[in-house]
């Protein structure tokens, strides 16, 4: 109950995955927010991987590793947000032009959480936390805690862009609100690229 609630907080609070959720379900409805969801989680997989198999501690103990991923991380999260300021079709009506496709919602969610270092340090630092080291299956019993947090993922984020997608007649129509919401997205990347490279 504890790692479940924990992890609740953790996922609620708004960051890269939720912020691509709320905008794939804005600009393109329902179907698109909870297929950014499901990328979001997808993109979770590597990290959970990686501290189950203790490559997590490789990258906490090589400076070099860890840094680089840090470092390809920044630099996705303010190209997202030059795509988002750039890009009028980010938060356009699908009926001005062909609507993204699933896949690459997916790979841009999947992206985005595969950067993310603090995704492994959360994995290295919380997960072990709530497996005895005694325990003969201690390697199942943190996949077993790793699939309830996918799961709680997947569902606050698929919320999130549901949310989202019942406001998207609301704003849609309006240009200056679009502007002001592109603006603020892009805005949000940016600043979470600058607070990852200072990690």
């Amino acid at each position: 109950m504890e790692f479940l609630l924990t992890s609740l907080v953790l996922i609620v609070t708004p960051g890269t995955g939720v912020l691509f959720t709320i905008a794939a379900g804005l600009a393109r409805g329902t179907r698109a927010g909870v297929v950014a969801a499901v990328g979001c989680t997808v993109g979770i997989v590597p990290h959970m991987l990686a501290a189950i198999t203790g490559l997590a501690a490789l990258l906490n103990t090589s400076p070099f590793a860890f840094q680089t991923l840090k470092y390809l991380g920044v630099a996705y999260l303010l190209y997202m947000a030059w795509k988002t300021l750039r890009d009028k079709s980010v938060l356009a009506a699908d009926q001005d032009g062909a609507p993204r496709s699933d896949s690459d919602v997916i790979v841009s969610a999947v992206l985005l959480n595969l950067l993310n270092p603090k995704l492994t340090l959360f994995f290295l630092a919380f997960l072990p936390q709530f497996v005895d080291k005694g325990e003969s299956y201690a390697f199942l019993r943190m996949a077993e805690l790793s699939a309830y947090f996918m799961l709680a993922s997947l569902v606050v984020f698929a919320l999130y862009g549901v949310f989202a997608a019942a406001f998207r007649d609301h704003v849609i129509g309006r240009p200056r609100v679009m502007t002001w919401l592109r603006r603020v997205f892009a805005g949000a990347f940016a600043v979470l690229g600058v607070k990852l490279a200072f990690l």
